[in-house]
């Protein structure tokens, strides 16, 4: 009995944990040019995702996985896919295809609540984790996504690697800047329009707009001078717009800052500035190992190396078709060219590539050399 007990103080430690560590924070901005950037940090600090890059070429079958294993919906790959993967499996995180279509999942834990698996119908299921790989694979646009995801059934299915079901629900952007955010609700399928481009974890999306509410006060220019009995206030320093917004990492409080950063940024000119204002923006959102972390980590028994809760950053270009990416180990940003692959001549296989050849910081040495 003891045993057991312990056993399950430490499964709920476990899981605790893995709560406190996933909290992602998805980001879109639009340049003036028309160029649009999707951009998110991937928080998991229990324990290395050992995420790699997948190139996932044409006609690539995948089978949706369902509680009673791989006997879901087959489908092929309509459109090339560049991903970030995790846990060494084909569950892609984040990607994009080569229609410009993008995908971010995200955490959504105690709201996600989906449909009852029925094995009659398995034919035409998919589990949270194969969501990703159906849209990118499928659809063009958002149009597209919001009729084809009517025609499936999403069901819970048990992640061996973290021995919970996995609950999320996901932003999906296109060519267009158009975003929506899928959730699944009391069993059912909601598709909200995302206009403010912005996502993060628990509540629901519906909430977290409804909460704005409660900040309608911020704006991004100083508070003026007040003049009270005769005696003149000022502001202490730049950024009184900003008084009262949240500085802590729950979802909630990140939902409202990544608003306020997004819609306040200064003028984009072009993708490539938006890249770097999307980078500038997640710094705010960089999570320590440690109680706002990854508190209960087991780094004893954890081979990998963890420098981090946030353990890569990306940002796609859906008009130059380029992903951009740094990790807990190497702040320098690499790159991939979509346009540059041939999805249909890499072969019948998913090509993967390691994030971080070497676990260091690439640094430049500029000494001058004076004799």
């Amino acid at each position: 009995m003891k045993k057991r007990i312990i056993s399950l103080t430490l499964s709920l430690i476990f899981m605790i944990s893995i709560v406190q560590s996933y909290a992602c924070t998805g980001i879109r901005l639009i340049a003036k040019d028309g160029s649009v950037i999707y951009a998110r940090t991937m928080e998991w600090g229990a324990f290395d995702l050992n995420s790699r890059v997948a190139i996932i070429p044409h006609n690539y079958s995948f089978t949706g996985l369902t509680p009673d294993g791989l006997n879901g919906k087959r489908f092929s790959t309509k459109y090339g896919i560049i991903g970030l993967d995790m846990l060494n499996k084909d569950f892609i995180a984040d990607g994009m295809n080569e229609r410009g279509l993008t995908v971010g999942v995200f955490y959504h834990p105690g709201y996600a609540k989906y449909p009852d698996y029925d094995r009659k119908n398995a034919a035409n299921t998919i589990s949270a984790q194969d969501v990703p790989n159906y849209i990118l694979s499928q659809f063009a646009t958002i149009e597209e996504v919001k009729k084809g995801m009517q025609e499936i059934v999403v069901v819970g299915v048990v992640e061996k690697a973290i021995g919970i079901v996995a609950d999320a629900h996901w932003m999906v952007t296109d060519t267009n800047g158009n975003s929506i955010v899928i959730e699944n609700t009391d069993g059912a399928l909601k598709i909200h329009n995302a206009p403010l481009g912005v996502i993060t974890n628990a509540p629901n999306y519906d909430w977290h707009m409804t909460n704005l509410s409660n900040y309608v006060n911020l704006s991004m220019y100083s508070v003026q001078p007040k003049n009270l009995s005769g005696i003149n206030f000022s502001p202490t320093g730049a950024g009184s717009g900003m008084i009262g917004l949240p500085g802590d990492n729950t979802p909630p409080s990140r939902f409202v800052r990544a608003t306020a950063w997004t819609q306040t940024a200064r003028e984009i000119e072009n993708g490539q500035e938006a890249l770097y204002e999307s980078f500038r923006i997640l710094d705010n959102f960089n999570l320590p190992l440690g109680p706002d972390g990854a508190e209960g980590a087991d780094q004893g028994q954890n081979q990998d190396l963890m420098r981090s809760s946030t353990i890569w950053t990306t940002a796609w270009n859906l008009k130059d078709l380029t992903l951009s990416f740094h990790t807990q180990h190497n702040r320098r940003v690499r790159s991939i060219n979509m346009k540059a692959i041939d999805f249909s001549k890499i072969g019948k296989e998913i090509v993967h590539i390691t994030l971080d050849e070497k676990k260091e910081q690439d640094v430049l040495d500029i000494t001058p050399k004076l004799d």
